[in-house]
């Protein structure tokens, strides 16, 4: 699958190229449709790029042996994941889920179920799927390049799953990628969902539902301007909000933005993203800010659920931004 098949627009095409073309490859992305969408079309097209050994005009060659073996998903370090009913898995399961895909990649939900010969209503993805994946990445890959794993579906991960899979995800060996492609993000469990490069792909991005935007205007413009005194002023604001649920909305509603500002840096404009002034901070950020910064509004999320003092969390947040702009 070249990124010219998959009938993605050519604006995120680009950014998936570039990606690889400048080393700067974000180890987890998660790609969000509507049902019967182009991401896996996409997630095999990018596949075939990072690994393709005669890339050109920003697309694979199409003919090389690594093109060949992704195109028809026998590539020996690219795994799949999806949801299954017990006691099958992705692994004794992979021949159907073959079939379908390359007869129709833009294949929906439903229709993979038929081809499973499974209700949605049982399938999910369960523990066994990680522990299998897993395994498969202690092994050095094959052909000396990365190792990848695509999860379709992510929004059917159960929580012992999730949690087997989310160091891996969180702190991947070397040249491992993560591609997670959903219907429902709003679904995905939050500690796996947070660790990703999101990239949207037809339909409109829902940003959080968070009251107070302004409060995150405040913060970035005081960072930006280098102004620590404003920046500190701003955290105190948050770190006065009514509850911690507000304060976690807050920190969803940040990530967001930061998702959206690396998207703005790549040439990307997505509508219906958090906060309208990313595209000024966009100019003045560094590129490698929205990553960084992502980490610390998780980080702070997480200090949130654990009962730390707001104050100190906040305060915490506004210094590691202050590091990073």
């Amino acid at each position: 699958m070249r990124f010219a098949d998959t009938g993605s627009r050519p604006e995120v095409l680009r950014v998936l190229a570039g990606m690889v073309d400048s080393g700067r490859i974000p180890h987890a992305v998660m790609f969000s449709e509507p049902d019967g969408g182009s991401a896996f079309a996409t997630a095999l097209a990018f596949l075939q790029y990072l690994y393709c050994g005669s890339r050109n005009a920003g697309d694979s060659c199409g003919e090389c042996p690594s093109c060949n073996r992704i195109a028809k998903l026998i590539h020996p370090d690219v795994h799949f994941i999806f949801p299954a009913t017990a006691p099958k898995t992705s692994l004794s399961l992979i021949h159907e889920f073959r079939a379908l895909a390359l007869q129709n990649p833009h294949f929906k939900e439903a229709e993979l179920y038929d081809a499973l010969g499974m209700e949605s209503k049982s399938a999910l993805i369960a523990v066994a799927e990680a522990k299998e994946v897993l395994s498969s990445l202690a092994l050095s890959a094959l052909e000396g390049s990365y190792r990848s794993v695509v999860i379709f579906l992510p929004e059917k991960m159960n929580q012992e799953a999730a949690n087997r899979l989310l160091k891996a995800i969180e702190e991947p060996e070397d040249k491992t990628q993560f591609l997670l492609i959903t219907h429902a993000p709003e679904k995905v469990l939050s500690t796996i969902a947070s660790r990703c490069q999101h990239i949207q792909l037809g339909g409109e991005v829902q940003a959080p539902d968070f009251q107070e935007p302004e409060l995150l205007d405040r913060l970035m413009d005081a960072l930006l301007s280098k102004d620590l005194y404003a920046a500190l002023l701003a955290g105190d604001e948050i770190a006065s909000l009514p509850s911690r649920e507000s304060a976690k909305a807050f920190c969803r509603y940040s990530s967001d933005a930061m998702r959206n500002l690396f998207l703005l840096q790549q040439g990307i404009a997505l509508q219906g993203t958090a906060s309208g002034k990313a595209s000024q901070w966009a100019l003045r950020a560094k590129k490698t800010f929205p990553r960084a910064a992502l980490g610390c509004f998780d980080r702070a999320n997480r200090m949130i659920e654990r009962n730390v003092n707001m104050k100190i969390i906040f305060t915490d947040l506004v210094n590691r931004l202050s590091v990073l702009v």
